[in-house]
């Protein structure tokens, strides 16, 4: 079957015939009609690591499934260990949630990993009904479907992007836009943190009394160094918590999202979509932050 391999090099990846997915008990085989990118996915790229191929977020048809995964024939989105940028991927059967009639697979594809991390992300804040929320590098899918989730449970969230224009969606969501964290207008109770180096202290200043720090990202690739001071950092036991995504035993969180999405109470940002044929290229322009939301390619 083809898929997209790495070239470690400016392509980024390369149509390639590979073998077919080995799928094992409790898996299920999707023939992928599209996927997503994750901007994990492009650092494990341009680090050119070994015997390794990317993709995480899928959508496609079931070709095959374990008696308690969904019928043959089934329209699914999925959130792979690797290897989705495929025409076939085998998928562990509890994180494949079946799409409704109204939901394609084009827009599912761009829901797996971004949305399921600012789904614990929130739960892991817990109630933020009234509290004051700060995203920042909230351009990207994470940020977007953080917004909503946080708006709609009653939070004030205000977002920081490099751009207007990247921010343009986000204020129609809800979410005040500043261009710099040192813009914002603080004290946050909660901070949401993707970017690190500098804008991770920023982000720090302005941390309430007893607020709670979740780092998930590091968007500028530069080391966090942060010197504590009573004068910059006046909060008191503030709390820090780096998430990683984990696998669970039994993953509701796709169903709730698509539900989400089915139901009108979560939108999701596609900034780009084009064939697989054209990965390098939003692959780059991902690089280049030219892209809004999240990038979906299809498997033509």
């Amino acid at each position: 079957m083809r898929a997209l391999v790495p070239t470690n090099d400016e392509r980024f990846v390369q149509m390639a015939e590979v073998d077919e997915p080995s799928v094992a008990d409790g898996q299920v085989l999707i023939e992928v009609e599209a996927f997503s990118i994750n901007r994990g996915e492009l650092t494990l790229l341009e680090s050119g690591r070994p015997n390794w191929r990317p993709g995480q977020d899928v959508a496609g048809v079931v070709l095959d499934s374990p008696p308690d995964g969904p019928p043959t024939g089934a329209r699914v989105v999925a959130l792979a260990d690797w290897e989705g940028w495929a025409e076939r991927v085998a998928v562990p059967v509890e994180r494949v949630a079946v799409l409704p009639d109204d939901l394609s697979t084009t827009q599912a594809a761009a829901l797996p990993l971004a949305g399921v991390t600012a789904l614990r992300l929130l739960r892991r804040a817990g109630s933020v009904l009234g509290e004051r929320l700060l995203i920042t590098g909230a351009s990207g899918g994470v940020g977007h479907f953080l917004a909503q989730l946080a708006t709609a449970a009653g939070a004030s969230v205000t977002a920081v992007t490099r751009s207007t224009e990247r921010g343009q969606r986000l204020e129609q969501l809800g979410a005040t836009v500043v261009q710099r964290v040192e813009d914002a207008e603080g004290p946050f109770s909660v901070i949401l943190e993707s970017v690190a180096g500098e804008v991770f202290s920023a982000a720090m200043a302005k941390a309430a009394r007893d607020a709670l720090v979740l780092w998930f990202g590091h968007g500028s690739r530069q080391p966090i160094t942060l010197t504590f001071s009573t004068r910059d950092y006046p909060g008191v036991n503030i709390e820090i918590f780096s998430y990683h995504y984990t696998p669970v035993a039994r993953d509701e969180d796709l169903a709730t999202l698509v539900r989400l999405v089915s139901n009108g109470q979560l939108d999701i940002e596609i900034g780009r979509q084009e064939s697989w044929e054209h990965t390098s290229g939003v692959l780059a322009d991902l690089r280049d932050r030219k892209i809004r939301g999240k990038a979906v390619l299809t498997v033509t």
